[in-house]
């Protein structure tokens, strides 16, 4: 039975509450720690001024950032928004949650979720707008992340004094598609957006990015009037914020792609008394880390089932251990003819990239003939001015390479060496140069699905994926 309110708060007795100099000068009993999370939908990591970037304004993140850690290398399970967000609730690799690996499926009640696990300990919860999904959650009495609550200042308005709390801020920024009015009133110059290199530099794609920033600002907007709050109600010293993305930006080669651009995403996190401030965290970091970080911080075990790994000993200041990171993608959206998967798994070290494309005969950014009567061309790239711009000038010298990029086939393996090339665009898989990571990271990669029961890990071509329903 879970348990809500004030009741069950005594059963968290081993707690990683705060113990402030001020608290304990007050002769004031600890207490568990809060919880707010805070997630943008398709938030990139480069765009962040605490990542580097001159024209994202980000002075909320910037501050988390200052106050707390940075993470500098952390990824989304998945660049697809179920999948990520349902490793994130579970803790768990996505190819270990059933349907839960495709976009626009379920998430069956079987799951563990980090909310309910500290609901049953004590803690209240509750989430805004996007949560988990988007999906179907008939099993569910309300979303996994939580129940709904208008906005955040309604949900702290009903919480008891001595409650520890726990919610998920969801915003819907900044997925396409955007308003080019708010792009015009935010005063950000085109001339300071950085453009990469797997795509033209063209007036028509600074001005999309320019929107698509203006929502990102927007999100960091609303995320400083929920820091705003917990300073009001002296609760700012109590609670452990995060902030971060579900996955890297809506662009062609981006999101849905194992490339940094779709998978790498901005991270802070700020915890008073336990991330010194201006911490810089270079360990490699998977967003299914965050539930078990926040189970450890409430004092309770972490499930075997969980396949992230607590991020309580790199804000306390311990060395980084983690060698890699994996990363993987099933079916996105109804991108293909008979609604096929674009399945891939890839492993993410410091400097290396290796990409396993398991059904390289497929499109990876879905058919060029629309499938469907109501999908487009090249589906699993998201609608809107810089997709349209691609394809409509593919066959001009300077837009062939970058539409090859996005959309051509691809072998079944791939390798970068991100030292030299971060925009992963030379693949040096097959290379007698390279032969030898080739095989070390492959390997790796097999031996991680296979631990982590992996259903392609013995049936690489399984069609599991390919048949399971699709909601959206």
């Amino acid at each position: 039975m879970l348990i809500s309110g004030i009741a069950g708060i005594t059963g968290i007795t081993g707690a990683l509450s705060l113990s402030t100099p001020a608290r304990a000068a007050r002769g004031e009993p600890e207490r568990p720690v809060n919880i707010l999370f805070a997630i943008a939908d398709d938030w990139g990591y480069p765009d962040a001024g605490a990542n580097g970037s001159r024209a994202a304004r980000t002075p909320t993140f910037d501050r988390l950032a200052a106050e707390g850690a940075l993470f500098t290398r952390a990824f989304c399970a998945a660049p697809s928004c179920t999948p990520s967000r349902n490793a994130i609730l579970t803790g768990q690799a996505p190819h270990r949650l059933g349907a839960g690996a495709n976009l626009w499926s379920e998430l069956p009640a079987t799951f563990d979720v980090y909310p309910d696990l500290l609901e049953q300990a004590g803690y209240r919860i509750g989430r805004m707008r996007k949560g988990y999904g988007p999906g179907v959650f008939p099993q569910w009495p309300h979303d996994p992340s939580g129940p709904d609550f208008p906005s955040f200042g309604e949900f702290l308005q009903q919480q008891p004094e001595r409650a520890p709390f726990c919610f998920w801020l969801g915003s819907s920024d900044p997925h396409r598609p955007y308003d080019p009015e708010l792009g015009e009133q935010s005063g950000i110059d085109p001339a300071d957006v950085d453009i990469p290199p797997y795509l033209p530099d063209t007036p028509e794609i600074r001005a999309d990015a320019v929107n698509y920033l203006a929502e990102v600002e927007r999100f960091d907007r609303e995320v400083g009037d929920a820091l705003q709050l917990l300073d009001e109600r002296g609760l700012a010293e109590n609670t452990i914020v995060v902030m971060t993305g579900d996955h890297g930006w809506p662009w062609p080669r981006a999101k849905t792609n194992l490339y940094d651009s779709g998978t790498r995403v901005p991270l802070a996190i700020r915890w008073p008394g336990r991330a010194a401030p201006g911490t810089v965290i270079d360990r490699l970091t998977v967003l299914s880390d965050l539930a078990p970080t926040f189970l450890e911080a409430a004092g309770l075990p972490t499930p075997p089932a969980m396949t992230g790994q607590s991020l309580v000993p790199a804000l306390s200041g311990a060395p980084a251990a983690r060698k890699f990171v994996v990363l993987e993608r099933e079916r996105h959206s109804f991108a293909r003819a008979g609604n096929l998967a674009y399945p891939v798994r890839a492993l993410r070290t410091d400097r290396w990239l290796y990409i396993r494309n398991f059904f390289p005969e497929r499109w990876p950014a879905g058919d060029p003939q629309p499938p469907a009567p109501d999908r487009g061309a090249f589906a699993d790239i998201d609608a809107g001015p810089t997709k349209t711009q691609l394809l409509e000038n593919r066959d001009r010298p300077e837009f062939a390479e970058a539409f090859q990029l996005a959309t051509a086939k691809r072998p079944a393996e791939e390798l970068y060496d991100l030292a030299s090339d971060p925009h992963s665009l030379h693949n040096l898989a097959d290379r007698p140069a390279s032969a030898a990571v080739q095989t070390r990271l492959r390997e790796q990669l097999h031996d991680w699905m296979r631990r982590t029961d992996d259903p392609r890990a013995v049936d690489p071509r399984t069609d599991f994926w390919d048949n399971v329903k699709y909601h959206g």
